[in-house]
């Protein structure tokens, strides 16, 4: 057994809390004397922001690596799509508020908005089902190591999050600090809810380990998020994994990927990078074949 090498120097914990201890002095009060590392102040300082970048990297991959965990299901959707009992509630609430009103303008939009709301709610059981799926497949084998890892958010990340944790196996919250909308949800396994400040470490954490992404109806976040990943994959920036897009019949409404070969912006066989799903068991299906797993 190889002997583990002494200390010379004392750790930076150690020196840390020796300097906590330092006699009060005004030399030592002053901002100067803290330790550079141990600087809230100065590390926030803009001049430090490649060392904050660099750290927001490492951080999360240092504790996913001591966790095990060698391979991420990403799953990408809308904040907003609520499950479908609290969907219905929101309808109700809106039909009321239209009829007690029928000439408010806003009150009708809000109304037509529930009613679309309430038929998308139903990605929000796919979402979950489908995580318990994943999780359940790496319960069972200690081949296949993927854990579901999502944006951290509400909606189809909570579903997605929702679904492992019913499943009994921890999932990955990548979240990030907004004015609103991202509060962690419940669901996430506590020592694997990570935070961000730069979207763009944030988006690489999703790809660095991915073996596959699912991505639901969503907005402007879900689009960012699926474009750049079909952008690296085109381009071959990262190695090739299925993309699974649920819902065809909403994504045929808001992108006319079709009309972008017709533009000649991009190739016929660009439309293979991705494939649509309607269930949680037919992208399971497409997923653990491509994964090469036995466990579906």
């Amino acid at each position: 057994m190889k002997e583990k090498k002494k200390k010379i120097f004392p750790s930076a914990s150690e020196d840390a809390r020796s300097a906590e201890l330092s006699v009060k002095t005004p030399q030592t009060l002053s901002p100067a004397y803290r330790l550079a590392f141990n600087d809230i102040d100065f590390m926030l300082r803009e001049e430090l922001r490649p060392v904050r970048l660099q750290l927001e990297l490492l951080k999360p991959e240092l504790m996913l690596n001591e966790r095990g965990i060698e391979g991420t299901i990403g799953v990408y959707g809308s904040a907003r799509i609520p499950e479908p009992g609290v969907a219905r509630r929101q309808l109700a609430d809106a039909e009321a508020a239209a009829a007690a009103d029928p000439n408010d303008t806003v009150l009708a939009k809000s109304l037509r908005v529930a009613r679309r709301r309430l038929e998308t709610s139903r990605y929000y059981d796919e979402a979950r089902k489908f995580a318990g799926l994943v999780s359940q497949a790496n319960k069972a084998s200690d081949e296949f190591n993927c854990v579901v890892a999502t944006g951290g958010g509400p909606g189809i990340m909570e579903a997605a999050n929702r679904g492992a944790h019913e499943a009994g196996m921890p999932s990955i919250g990548l979240n990030i600090v907004l004015p609103f909308e991202q509060k962690p949800n419940d669901y996430i396994t506590p020592e694997l809810c990570f935070n961000f400040h730069y979207f763009a470490i944030r988006k690489m954490h999703f790809l660095m380990r991915a073996k596959a992404l699912v991505v639901f109806p969503g907005g402007f976040g879900t689009l960012d998020e699926l474009f750049e990943t079909l952008t690296l994959i085109q381009t071959h920036k990262v190695k090739p994994f299925p993309v699974l897009i649920f819902g065809k019949q909403f994504w045929d409404r808001v992108i006319h990927f079709e009309a972008l070969v017709e533009e000649g912006t991009i190739s016929p066989e660009d439309l293979e990078l991705f494939h649509y799903v309607e269930t949680a068991e037919e992208a399971w299906e497409l997923i653990s074949t491509a994964l090469g797993n036995n466990h579906h």
